[in-house]
């Protein structure tokens, strides 16, 4: 009878506890760590300080992000999101184009070795989120700070505050809450510093149908071209458009303030991008071309918006923090890098699919244990912190090496087609990639 008692308090005691799980950011990252738990079901709530998007939102042109076998397509498999995921590719090739200032084309091709599928942000965002109950993502939550505080059993805990919204306690927290997270401050007080590099968005909608030569121009994939260290560079996306990205290496963090384009009447602005030399002004015809349509795209269909160039921020290569019980982080909000390696997604997928291994492994071995499920978690995150640190380093350098390929020359053009043509060569070979000499 004793005996039989203690089965049955031991399996009450596993059934009232629960690990409270919170995750700050809805972007991929989180999202996925949310989804692995849930299918493993392990309560999560995930706090997002966007709106939550309309249908027709998650529709609209973004940025593609193609995802790498080992890191992102492994998560997705995870989630068992595959025959979801792979309807929505297609829309961006995995062609590759490099052009010269000039415009001139002097690197075409269908994709590299590796299968590398592109898809929407929006559409990865939805294919995550449709995949959740309702409940588990608060919409509108804007996190003001994060501290430990002990619990009633001695325990460590997270407190979190929204302000107007609330607090909210946990019993463990990981921060997805990007570049200038708010979670990441629990743990290190080392902040992203300025990359040198400047970045502006633009979207032409309806490319093919109403810019079929444009079209045809930059292809159905990714289309770069760079000089002068300074780069334009478009990708193909949803509902026929293209998304373009002017790069711009600045010592001058404030640079867009400093020239007089932000604040400026977007037709003077435009003016100043394809006339000022030290802009796009020596860059050829065609390319000027792109531009100039892509602004003309803007203001037609957001006229109310201002086309703002924006500094990169990066935090050093390999950066690491003394682990703390109860939290921490993964994707930009433990490893700002350049988006230049196409890795920054792929590792916050990859980091949510470990970070998930974790906690589920925690919970299935502590058996409803409190205590036991706090020490197992506490150990593993820490060795967590230590791995994702070195593949992150590992990424964040060839990020950065592939920038100083690229803004590095006065031709990073012919730079970046000779290490695509070398890279490939190597491929076919089954032999190492080359490394990027630089100047």
């Amino acid at each position: 009878m004793d005996s039989f008692m203690i089965t049955i308090s031991a399996l009450l005691a596993m059934k009232a506890y629960q690990p409270r799980i919170a995750v700050i950011g809805g972007g991929p990252g989180g999202l996925t760590l949310a989804l692995l738990l849930h299918k493993h079901n392990i309560p999560v709530t995930v706090f997002e300080l966007r709106p939550r998007p309309t249908e027709t939102e998650f529709t609209q042109p973004a940025g593609m992000l193609d995802l790498h076998e080992e890191s992102g397509l492994a998560a997705i498999r995870a989630c068992d999101l595959m025959e979801e995921f792979n309807s929505h590719t297609g829309v961006c090739s995995e062609a590759q184009i490099i052009a010269t200032k000039d415009g001139k084309v002097i690197y075409s091709e269908d994709g590299g070795p590796e299968s590398r599928p592109e898809i929407s942000r929006n559409s990865l965002g939805k294919i995550l989120y449709d995949r959740l109950p309702e409940a588990a993502v608060r919409w509108g939550f804007k996190l003001s700070s994060a501290k430990q505080v002990t619990a009633t059993d001695g325990g460590t805990e997270i407190e979190l505050d929204f302000g107007s919204k609330g607090e909210y306690t946990f019993d463990f927290v990981v921060g997805s809450d990007g570049t200038w997270s708010k979670v990441r401050k629990m743990l290190t007080d080392t902040k992203p510093t300025y990359s040198g590099i400047q970045l502006m968005n633009l979207t032409i909608r309806g490319i093919t149908s109403k810019y079929p030569e444009l079209a045809a121009y930059i292809g159905t994939g990714t289309f770069t071209c760079l000089g002068q260290q300074h780069g334009v560079m478009s990708q193909r996306g949803l509902h026929d458009s293209a998304r373009l990205y002017l790069c711009f290496k600045k010592a001058d963090e404030q640079y867009s303030a400093t020239a007089g384009i932000r604040g400026a009447p977007p037709a003077q602005a435009r003016d100043r991008l394809l006339h000022d030399d030290a802009l796009l002004g020596r860059f050829g015809p065609k390319i000027k071309e792109l531009v100039q349509v892509a602004y003309a795209e803007e203001a037609e269909h957001s006229p109310d918006a201002e086309p703002a160039i924006v500094p990169l921020y990066v935090l050093p290569p390999g950066h690491r923090w003394e682990h703390q019980t109860g939290v921490t982080v993964i994707g930009d909000a433990a490893h700002v890098m350049l988006p230049f390696a196409a890795e920054g997604v792929n590792l916050a997928m990859r980091d949510a699919l470990d970070v998930a291994d974790v906690i589920i492994k925690a919970t299935e071995t502590a058996k409803g244990d409190r205590a036991r499920f706090h020490r197992l978690l506490d150990l593993s995150i820490e060795g967590y912190e230590v791995q994702m640190a070195e593949r992150a380093k590992e990424k964040a350098d060839e990020a950065d090496q592939n920038a100083r390929m690229m803004f590095g020359f006065e031709d990073g053009a012919t730079a970046m087609a000779d290490w695509m043509n070398a890279a490939m060569q190597a491929a076919m070979e089954q032999a190492e990639p080359p490394k990027i000499m630089m100047e």
